[in-house]
């Protein structure tokens, strides 16, 4: 016989709803996750348009989404007798049924990703006053006061640029941006191998195109560098100036566009501790910058090309002048070698990577750490930035890319 509810069915409307939600919920995260770890932004935008799921719904998946970014950015121990221990800090089991050490590291990833930071217990308090970092400063000179007040004058109108452009981007339709998307895509599968050429000896270390795309620069472990023609790959010069492997090389900005050839057209670095300034009518180098103690391992110019960052495996990074071939400063900062440089797009920040496993966001106009960088367990051994000017991507030896 058939049962008479009585009372409200506002209980049993409710958890329909919420059923209906908690699916549309699934659906997002899954378009955010399907990509291998990236967010289809395509799907995601077609189910934010079609769903319209409650405002306790949104904050669920926007939590859950500031989850995945915390586990991504957590430094998990790699030693299993570590992982042990943290798990029992936070009060949860050592170890589960068939679990093994892998299994076991995603789980205090897990965990500690759902812990705020008032609530997470740090590592044990001999270990964080061993690691404890303090700030400190030291005078520099009138020269990197005017070069501080120069990047920010150079710097800020560049940004309001390219913030208006932006937002003259975000009008563009969706289907548009689709459409772009699928035609970049399709003109990268293209891609193929247009000529070889042997280069050196030894193997080549780091190559670079000129602004207009007509010269190629390559470095090699023998200590030499050269020029070559583009698309013909001819040796136009041979530049012999570092006694040991070449670790950077980079092009000014403006040269082969609208820069003499007779100034600093681009700069090497050695495994020796030099910094080098090349001319194009040259095969001898224009200045020398020595002050690394050690191999200098990459080197980049600043957008406006009156400066050049050089990282270096004294554990410090250093801005020179290109004008006056010296150095402006000397930034510490990284508990071992310095590896990878960049500058961002608009000229007031640099961003640097180590062998300490930590990348670290530099504002050139105050001289202060904007931001550190942490989520890789081994070597940072590349960055870049996007055009877009927020975005940077590091690469590192533990086989992962993060954004």
């Amino acid at each position: 016989k058939p049962r008479v509810h009585f009372g409200s069915i506002e209980e049993q409307e409710s958890a329909k709803r919420f059923k209906h939600d908690d699916s549309q919920q699934a659906a997002i995260i899954s378009a955010a996750s399907s990509t291998g770890g990236g967010i289809d932004l395509d799907a995601l935008a077609e189910l934010s348009s079609t769903g319209g799921g409650s405002l306790q719904g949104n904050q669920q998946v926007l939590a859950e989404f500031d989850r995945r970014k915390r586990a991504r950015e957590i430094a998990v121990p790699t030693d299993d007798s570590r992982v042990r221990l943290r798990l029992r800090e936070i009060g949860e089991p050592q170890c589960l049924f068939a679990e093994d050490a892998g299994d076991r590291r995603d789980r205090l990833r897990f965990l500690l990703s759902k812990i705020t930071g008032e609530e997470a217990p740090s590592e044990s308090e001999s270990e964080s006053e061993d690691n404890e970092e303090e700030e400190f400063f030291t005078p520099g000179t009138p020269a990197l006061l005017e070069a501080r007040q120069w990047t920010t004058s150079y710097s800020l109108p560049r940004a309001k640029q390219r913030l208006a452009k932006q937002q003259l981007e975000t009008q563009i339709p969706l289907t548009q941006l689709k459409a772009g998307r699928r035609a970049l895509q399709q003109k990268l599968k293209d891609y193929t191998g247009w000529s070889s050429q042997v280069a050196d000896e030894r193997p080549v270390a780091q190559c670079a195109f000129s602004p207009d795309s007509k010269l190629l620069l390559t470095g090699s472990w023998s200590g030499g560098c050269k020029l070559w023609s583009v698309p013909n790959c001819e040796l136009v010069t041979t530049l012999a100036g570092h006694s040991d492997r070449v670790g950077g090389v980079a092009f000014h900005p403006e040269s082969t566009l609208t820069l003499d050839k007779s100034v600093a057209n681009f700069a090497t670095s050695g495994a020796e501790g030099t910094v080098k300034l090349w001319s194009l009518d040259s095969s001898s180098p224009l200045a020398t910058m020595e002050g690394h103690v050690g191999r200098v391992a990459r080197i980049g110019y600043h957008p406006s090309g009156r400066y050049i960052g050089s990282a270096g495996f004294d554990g410090t990074w250093r801005l020179w002048d290109v004008e006056r071939a010296e150095e402006l400063l000397l930034q510490e900062g990284h508990s071992k070698e310095v590896y990878a440089l960049s500058f961002q797009c608009d000229g007031s920040l640099v961003a640097t990577g180590g062998l300490d496993a930590i990348g670290r966001l530099w504002d050139l106009r105050t001289g202060r750490s904007a931001m550190a960088l942490q989520g890789h367990i081994k070597d940072i051994i590349g960055l870049d930035w996007s055009p877009n000017g927020y975005h940077l991507a590091s690469a590192s030896a533990d086989n992962s890319v993060k954004i």
